[in-house]
C-alpha cells in the first residue's frame, strides 16, 4: 500500500470513529410505567394518611430522640450497608475500566539480551568454531486504538454505567431496609415492654384477688373452687410473661446487630422504652408516580434492563470487523550507547482488521442469549413495578384497618374494665358470686392484652408503609 493510500485509509478510519453513534443493535428500551399505577393510591382516602410528598427521614416523624440516634448509628455501623458501599465502589471501578476503551492503549518496553545462534545456521563459519555471542539492546513504545465503528466500546461503557446505577439502587435498597428494620426492632422492644407492663398490672390485680379468696376461705365465707379458679387465672397470666420477655430480648438483640453491636452492648435506652413510637400527624404518602420514582428496587430493575439492552448491542457488534490503528517506535542496537543513533531507530504504523466472518455462529448465539436476558430484565422490571404498587397498597390497607381494630379494642377494654369494677362491687354487696368476678377479670385481662398487641401492630404497619414508600435513602447517596 502506498503512502497516499495509507493516509487515505487512516483518514477514513478516523472519520468513522466520529460515527460511533450509528452503533448496530437495538437501542436501550425506555421502560413504560403503567398509567393506572401513577395516580393517587387506593388507600390514600383514609384520614390517617395525606397526599403530601413522602419523607426520606420518616422516622423523625415519631419525634423520638432515642430512635433518631439508633437509626443514625445503624447508617454508620451496619455491616450490610458497608458491604453494599464496597460493592458500589467495585462496580464504579469497573465502569472506569470500561471507559479506558475510548483511549489508545500504550506499552513501553526495554530489553537487553545476549544470544548465540547455532553454528549450523551460520554460513561461512569454520568447522568446529562456535557462533559468536551478540549483545542486543532495544527500547520502544507501542500504541493501539480501536476505531469503534460499530459501537462495541460505547455499548460496553453504557452497560457498565447501567451496572453502576443498579449498584447505587441496590445500596439505596439496603439503606431503606436498615432504616425500617432498625425502627421495627426498636418498636418491637418498646411494644414488648408495654405488653409486659400490662401483664404485670393484670398479675398484680389477680394476685390480690387470689389473696382475697384465700382470706374469705379462711374466714369461712369462701369456697375452695373460688380459690382454685383465682389461682388458675393468676398462673395463666404469669405464663405469658416469659414469652413476652423472650420477644423483648430478641428484638433488643436484633437492634444491636443492626447497629453494629453485640447483644451484650445492646442499647440500654431502647431496653428502657415502655411505649411504642407514636405518630402525631397523618403519614405523607404522595402518589404512585412519586413512589415509582423513589423506589430503589424499581430504579435497579430499570438500570439492569438498560444494561441488558446495551449488552445486546455489544453482542451484535461482534458480528462485524474490529478495526484498530496501531503503531510502534523504538531503537535497536548492538551497543547500549548506540540506541540514539539515527540509523538504529525503527517504527511501524498501520491498521489492523480482525473479523471472525464467516464463523459467526458463536456471535449469533451470543446475540440470542443477550436478547433473552434483555427480555427477562424487562419482565423483571414490570414485575418490580407491580410489586411496589401492591406492597404500598397492602401496607395502606393493613394500617387503616388495624387503626379501626384498635379503636374497637379500646372500646372493648374500657367496657371490660367497667364490667370488672361493677362485678367487684356487686360481689362485695353479696349480689353476685365470686366466679362472675373472676370471669370479668379474665375478660379485662384479655382485652388489655389484645389492645397492647394492637398498639404493637399499628406501629409495625406504620413502619411497613414507610418501608414500602422507600424512605431512608437519599437520591444523591
Amino acid at each position: 500500500m502506498t503512502r497516499n493510500k495509507t493516509l487515505s485509509f487512516l483518514t477514513a478510519a478516523a472519520s468513522s470513529a466520529l460515527l460511533a453513534a450509528c452503533a448496530v443493535g437495538p437501542k436501550a428500551p425506555i421502560a413504560d410505567l403503567p398509567v393506572a399505577g401513577t395516580g393517587a393510591f387506593v388507600g390514600s382516602a383514609s384520614p390517617t394518611v395525606s397526599t403530601a410528598a413522602a419523607r426520606d427521614d420518616w422516622w423523625r416523624l415519631y419525634e423520638d430522640p432515642t430512635l433518631d440516634a439508633l437509626v443514625q448509628q445503624a447508617f454508620a455501623e451496619n455491616n450490610q450497608l458497608e458491604a453494599a458501599f464496597a460493592n458500589l465502589r467495585a462496580v464504579r471501578a469497573s465502569l472506569s475500566e470500561a471507559r479506558v476503551g475510548r483511549f489508545p492503549t500504550t506499552t513501553t518496553s526495554a530489553q537487553a539480551q545476549r544470544s548465540r545462534a547455532s553454528a549450523a545456521t551460520v554460513q561461512g563459519l569454520p568447522a568446529g568454531q562456535d557462533a559468536p555471542e551478540i549483545d542486543t539492546y532495544d527500547v520502544g513504545i507501542q500504541a493501539a486504538y480501536e476505531v469503534d465503528l460499530f459501537g462495541r466500546v460505547e455499548s460496553t461503557i453504557r452497560a457498565a454505567r447501567a451496572d453502576a446505577r443498579a449498584a447505587e439502587a441496590a445500596l439505596a435498597t439496603v439503606q431503606v431496609t436498615v432504616a425500617a428494620e432498625t425502627t421495627r426492632a426498636y418498636a418491637d422492644t418498646c411494644s414488648a415492654n408495654a405488653q409486659i407492663a400490662v401483664a404485670e398490672r393484670t398479675l398484680e390485680l389477680q394476685r390480690n384477688t387470689a389473696n382475697l379468696t384465700q382470706t374469705l376461705l379462711d374466714g369461712g365465707a369462701g369456697t375452695g373452687l373460688d380459690v382454685a379458679s383465682a389461682r388458675a387465672a393468676l398462673a395463666q397470666t404469669a405464663a405469658t410473661l416469659p414469652t413476652l420477655r423472650a420477644a423483648r430480648n430478641e428484638a433488643l438483640f436484633r437492634l444491636a446487630t443492626l447497629t453494629g453491636r453485640t447483644p451484650a452492648e445492646a442499647s440500654q435506652a431502647a431496653a428502657a422504652c415502655v411505649r411504642p413510637p407514636q405518630l402525631s400527624q397523618p403519614i405523607p404518602v404522595g402518589d404512585g408516580a412519586a413512589l415509582l420514582a423513589r423506589r430503589p428496587d424499581v430504579r435497579q430493575a430499570e438500570a439492569e434492563l438498560a444494561a441488558a439492552a446495551a449488552r445486546v448491542n455489544v453482542a451484535t457488534a461482534n458480528l462485524f470487523p474490529q478495526i484498530s490503528l496501531g503503531g510502534s517506535f523504538g531503537s535497536t542496537a548492538l551497543d547500549a550507547g548506540e540506541l540514539g543513533d539515527d540509523q538504529n531507530f525503527r517504527f511501524s504504523f498501520g491498521p489492523l482488521i480482525s473479523w471472525s466472518f464467516p464463523n459467526v455462529f458463536a456471535a449469533r448465539a451470543q446475540i440470542k442469549a443477550a436478547g433473552a436476558r434483555s427480555d427477562a430484565a424487562l419482565a423483571n422490571f414490570d414485575q418490580t413495578v407491580l410489586t411496589a404498587l401492591q406492597e404500598t397498597e397492602t401496607a395502606l390497607s393493613n394500617y387503616a384497618n388495624e387503626l379501626d381494630r384498635r379503636a374497637a379494642l379500646t372500646e372493648a377494654r374500657d367496657q371490660a374494665a367497667r364490667a370488672a369494677d361493677l362485678s367487684r362491687l356487686r360481689f362485695n354487696a353479696g349480689a353476685d358470686s365470686f366466679l362472675l368476678v373472676l370471669d370479668a377479670e379474665r375478660t379485662q385481662a384479655a382485652a388489655d392484652a389484645a389492645l397492647a398487641q394492637s398498639d404493637a401492630l399499628v406501629t409495625t404497619y406504620q413502619i411497613a408503609l414507610f418501608r414500602a414508600l422507600a424512605g431512608g435513602w437519599q437520591a444523591d447517596s
